[in-house]
């Protein structure tokens, strides 16, 4: 029996198409994926995302700890409420697990981490915050909400007590606050995402998620599920952990050398991996694609180069663009005139720098 979020029921009374996901229920549409999708990126659409998994980090030496930990720089986070994205890895570079940092204090840090990890993340985290003290607590008490696009911050200001709207309005990117709506509930507001549309994602206590939910739907913002919110990501840019990347790919090869601070005197796990991986050389690179003919791109398909073969990691149809884009690991190079082996057909296809669509704008050229 998957695991339920606290909002399985509303999914269910809105008609919603349930899947198993990560060993989680979820609701995939709730009748047009396309529909939900174009919601998001010219207007509001929110999520359940329920599912991922809080833990907050308290102790002494809790910034020492996250220096360890992951492989971007803690120290970047000085102002309570600042968020860094960033990679767990593992000694050989690979990633365990990606995920968001929250500076709530000097004792105090709090991180957001993937369902589907959920088990193996605490496991890993637990064990190394024994050499500095600090204390692990996942906070199984809380919902999540995203509530993306061009509209969604202000329909979920219009939600708060009027003395904390200006400071949530405030709010800079990948920085959050706390704040309380205008029946009083108590919520944590993060201006993040995963769709590449501005927007939030609402921490709410769980027993009140169902409310929060019931109000967003009543100011105009539509569920959206699982379907859209792939091809958001898909169409932003953004990594899928286990499709896109996972224990046996590095940061360089997933695109996400951004997420690395190679600061000087700090030894975090994975370091001597990555140092050796940079001095020699990435064997594989993270490219995008486009596909101008009709047809879909899925991941698994072969991508044919003049360096070799490479793979399609994330694929699909994007609404937006109209045409089929994905991301694909091929071998590093001179990538000559690119195909896509779709069922025995070479289908040529554009290598083009990803995102391809950033807050509703297509950023893909012409043929």
């Amino acid at each position: 029996m998957p695991n339920r979020t606290i909002l399985n029921d509303a999914h269910r009374a809105l008609g919603a198409k349930m899947v198993d996901f990560g060993g989680w229920d979820m609701p995939i549409s709730y009748g047009s994926q396309i529909e939900e999708h174009h919601q998001v990126r010219r207007d509001a659409g929110m999520f359940d995302v329920s599912h991922m998994t809080v833990v907050d980090l308290r102790g002494e030496r809790v910034r020492d700890f996250l220096r360890r930990l992951v492989a971007n720089s803690v120290d970047k986070l000085k102002k309570p409420g600042k968020a860094l994205y960033t990679c767990m890895l593992n000694e050989r570079g690979g990633v365990i697990d990606d995920l968001i940092v929250y500076y709530m204090g000097e004792t105090y840090f709090r991180l957001v981490v993937n369902a589907a990890t959920r088990e193996k993340d605490l496991a890993w985290i637990r064990q190394q915050a024994l050499d500095f003290g600090v204390e692990v607590t996942e906070r199984a008490d809380y919902g999540m909400i995203a509530v993306q696009g061009p509209t969604a911050r202000a329909r979920v200001i219009g939600l708060l007590r009027e003395a904390d709207r200006a400071a949530i309005e405030k709010l800079a990117r990948f920085s959050a606050g706390s704040a309380s709506t205008d029946d009083g509930i108590e919520v944590f507001v993060a201006r993040t995402g995963y769709t590449g549309e501005d927007g939030f994602e609402v921490l709410v206590p769980e027993d009140r998620t169902s409310d929060i939910w019931h109000r967003l739907i009543e100011a105009g913002v539509r569920p959206a599920g699982l379907g859209a919110r792939d091809t958001l990501r898909l169409e932003a840019g953004m990594c899928l952990y286990g499709q896109d990347m996972d224990e046996e790919i590095t940061p360089y090869e997933a695109g996400l050398a951004w997420t690395v601070s190679m600061d000087e005197g700090r030894d975090f796990i994975g370091r001597a991996a990555l140092e050796q991986q940079l001095a020699s050389g990435t064997a594989r690179q993270m490219v995008g694609l486009v596909m101008d003919e009709k047809g879909v791109l899925r991941h698994g398909q072969r991508v044919l180069t003049a360096a070799g073969e490479g793979e399609i990691l994330s694929g699909t149809f994007s609404p937006t663009i109209g045409k089929a884009i994905a991301l694909a690991r091929v071998p590093a190079g001179e990538l000559g005139g690119v195909r896509v082996d779709i069922r025995g057909r070479e289908v040529p296809v554009r290598v083009v720098k990803y995102p391809f669509v950033r807050e509703g704008a297509c950023l893909v050229p012409d043929a």
